[in-house]
């Protein structure tokens, strides 16, 4: 197993390279950055969620207030039969005691895409794990485990598209195709007055699980059913995934089904982020009471912690995500 420590830069094999010096050595994919921290390493860009920079995230919190971010786990209960929806079941353990059973894919409501969810087109994973070793399970190297020891917490950023397009009269349908340029989002930080900081987790609104909640069953039968399956999101270029990897941010998060609009504008982010950097992509998130708060308070940052579940060699998991403000 590789070390789950939280590693800070001094850790580096080597000083923080630019995404134009990516990737580190030749023989590893483009713009992959394994061995950075380490050949064993299984943390990515976690390594950037320093004691350092949780001390400074725990300052963030003001008022008190918290919201949980988890969608609930039936909200998903039409995929189209891609993934399977949750199973819930109540018994009777003895007079008057209950337990209840619970059958979910991780995939199906809120939930932190881990390191052995998506690989590049050859079979290789962060650090360079195969999808032969995944199949074999004879190791549970890159599971949501090695997350779940010390949690995600770190400073939490919203970038509330839903709330700037309904300002400047900015029409989409948060069901269909819609990329939300880096520019934008640079611009809805500015007039939230806050800037991105190293070790951020950033959080990205677009309205789609609220819109996918209160839609009729067979507007979402034709939803699951186009192809490609069409949402919201950051749009997807080699401009964003410079800035994510320069910017330090430790991980990205939304409310969407992937943190990129998809189909891919130009390029998918999910491989690089994830086998590349080793950025963990939240998807789903709830975010509603957190941007009405953020509004109420004028203020779109707090602290976030997310303790994923500790299974070994798990590929995804539910957040447990609390945003605090």
């Amino acid at each position: 197993m590789g070390s789950h420590r939280n590693m800070s830069s001094s850790q580096m094999t080597r000083a923080y390279p630019k995404f134009s010096e990516l990737p580190l050595d030749p023989s590893h994919p483009p713009h992959s950055a394994w061995g950075l921290w380490g050949k064993d390493d299984e943390l990515g860009s976690l390594n950037h969620l320093t004691p350092e920079r949780v001390v400074a995230a725990a300052k963030e919190v003001k008022t008190g207030v918290r919201f949980g971010l988890n969608w609930a786990l039936e909200q998903m209960e039409y995929t189209g039969g891609f993934r399977e929806t949750i199973k819930h079941e109540i018994f009777q353990l003895a007079e008057n005691m209950n337990d209840d059973r619970i059958t979910f894919n991780t995939q199906t409501s809120t939930q932190w895409d881990g390191l052995r969810h998506w690989g590049f087109d050859d079979g290789r994973f962060y650090n360079g794990f195969t999808q032969r070793e995944i199949i074999e399970n004879k190791t549970s190297r890159l599971g949501i485990q090695a997350w779940a020891k010390h949690g995600l917490v770190g400073r939490g950023v919203l970038i509330d598209f839903v709330s700037y397009a309904a300002k400047n009269n900015i029409h989409y349908d948060p069901l269909d195709f819609h990329a939300v340029p880096l520019k934008t989002a640079k611009q809805i930080a500015k007039e939230s007055n806050f800037d991105f900081h190293a070790g951020d987790i950033v959080l990205l609104r677009t309205g789609f699980t609220t819109a996918f909640e209160k839609a009729s069953l067979e507007a979402k039968k034709k939803i699951m059913a186009k192809r490609p399956f069409k949402y919201p999101g950051m749009e997807s270029n080699f401009e964003v995934l410079g800035w994510l990897w320069d910017t330090q941010i430790a991980a990205v998060a939304g409310d969407c089904p992937g943190f990129e609009a998809w189909p891919p504008s130009e390029h998918a982010l999910h491989q690089i982020l994830l086998a590349g950097f080793g950025m963990p992509i939240g998807e789903m998130f709830a975010l509603d009471e957190l941007a009405k708060e953020c509004e109420k308070q004028k203020r779109w940052t707090f602290m976030l912690t997310s303790e994923p579940l500790n299974v070994k060699g798990g590929v995804a998991s539910p957040p447990n995500a609390l945003a605090i403000m």
